[in-house]
């Protein structure tokens, strides 16, 4: 039996796995050592616990564990790598690539060191899929290009991006190249040697694992990366992330990325199929519908709509009884339209339309349904009152147009 509210914003955070959850207890009671304490069995426990999770983060990656960086999350992780190479980077150029459609916290970091710094920066534009291909960023590049940053997948539309063939094109050049995966790990195939990555972030509560800790990867060989610490303290971390390990927490990402890794194919089967169920209900019952991202090189739990006529605001207060975002969840409190959706090419009315759907592991068919029917009638209850709907002479599939 179906209890509303339904959750569908799994981009902007999950549900923990109950086998997560089961695995950090102990380290919130029995084996509370410090992992950075060497001198006794207290210690030893959790800097054990420590290196298990850190091989389960390498193996998922298909890295080494001496090249996983613990950090706070996504957002600390890309600041590091970016802010933290380029110091070794400078005496080869001065020139670093992004991509618009990148999550503010590396598209803040590289405009911020255009505008403040003597660094110069080139924004990447996306298709009108928000995909942004190899030619795009071959053509963005110099003799005095550094860096190159590319998301893995879209945390807005989900699109997926050619990550391999990008990073070849930039190793072919001697180019460090970073790409932001917190949405794709565990949701699509990644390896950090094949993939030919050099920097790579993610994040536990992107996929079933605890809120405050993510990672970084950083490449040790063939080249090795250099990296600059952010800030000062312990020297944790190999030196590169000082502070004390949070021990259950690390726990938690361990289990939670050995488990998306090993489900992902089953996970994204599901996912896809649901996600195409929640598609056509809303076309079926809804006119003036236009799905936002690539139609096959999409994350399988991703649905980004806009609707037309309607305010994305006012669509999602008034599904209140179904979890959803209008826009990127770091930003949503902001009033601006979705930057991503601009970049794509939307105008505002239509960025300001959209809504994201994130299902996850525990979304159900029944929460896809119900869905789908909350917002069918949210959508005609908001065009009732529009006078460019009514003006418009269009009426919803399957039903007279509202009057």
């Amino acid at each position: 039996m179906l209890k509303p509210p339904v959750y569908l914003d799994n981009h902007s955070t999950t549900k923990p796995d109950p086998r997560v959850v089961a695995a950090m207890m102990p380290y919130f009671t029995n084996i509370y050592g410090n992992a950075a304490s060497v001198s006794h069995k207290f210690g030893w426990d959790a800097e054990e616990a420590v290196e298990k999770a850190r091989a389960q983060v390498a193996e998922a990656l298909g890295a080494e564990p001496r090249e996983v960086v613990f950090t706070a999350g996504a957002t600390e992780a890309n600041n590091l790598a970016i802010k933290g190479a380029l110091p070794f980077l400078r005496r080869k150029g001065d020139h670093v690539v992004a991509t618009a459609v990148e999550h503010k916290s590396v598209l803040d970091v590289v405009e911020r060191l255009g505008r403040e710094t003597d660094w110069k920066v080139t924004i990447v534009p996306c298709d009108d899929a928000g995909r942004v291909d190899e030619g795009a960023v071959l053509a963005a590049l110099r003799p005095e290009t550094v860096l190159v940053s590319v998301m893995a997948a879209n945390n807005e539309v989900g699109t997926i991006n050619p990550i391999r063939a990008i990073g070849e094109l930039c190793h072919g050049r001697g180019i460090v190249f970073h790409t932001d995966a917190t949405q794709a790990v565990g949701k699509v195939p990644l390896d950090v040697r094949a993939d030919h990555v050099d920097l790579l972030s993610l994040s536990a509560h992107k996929m079933y694992g605890p809120k405050g800790i993510g990672a970084l990867y950083v490449r040790r060989k063939d080249p090795q990366v250099r990296i600059k610490p952010l800030f000062d303290g312990g020297g944790h971390e190999r030196g590169l992330r000082s502070g004390t390990p949070a021990v259950p927490l690390i726990v938690g990402l361990g289990e939670a990325i050995e488990i998306a890794a090993r489900e992902r194919e089953a996970d994204a089967a599901r996912l896809r199929s649901l996600r195409d169920r929640l598609e056509a209900a809303i076309r079926a019952t809804v006119a003036d519908v236009t799905l936002n991202g690539h139609p096959t090189e999409r994350l399988p739990g991703n649905l980004n709509m806009s609707f037309a006529y309607v305010d994305g605001e006012a669509l999602m207060m008034a599904m209140r009884d179904v979890a959803v975002s209008s826009g990127a969840a770091c930003t949503s409190a902001e009033p601006e339209p979705s930057h991503v959706l601009r970049a794509m090419g939307r105008d505002d009315d239509s960025a300001r339309a959209s809504l994201r759907f994130g299902l996850g592991r525990f979304t159900t068919a029944e929460e896809v349904d119900y869905a789908a029917e909350v917002v069918a009638k949210a959508v005609a209850s908001l065009r009732v009152h529009s006078s460019a709907w009514a003006a418009s002479g269009k009426m919803e599939p399957g039903g007279p147009h509202p009057s």
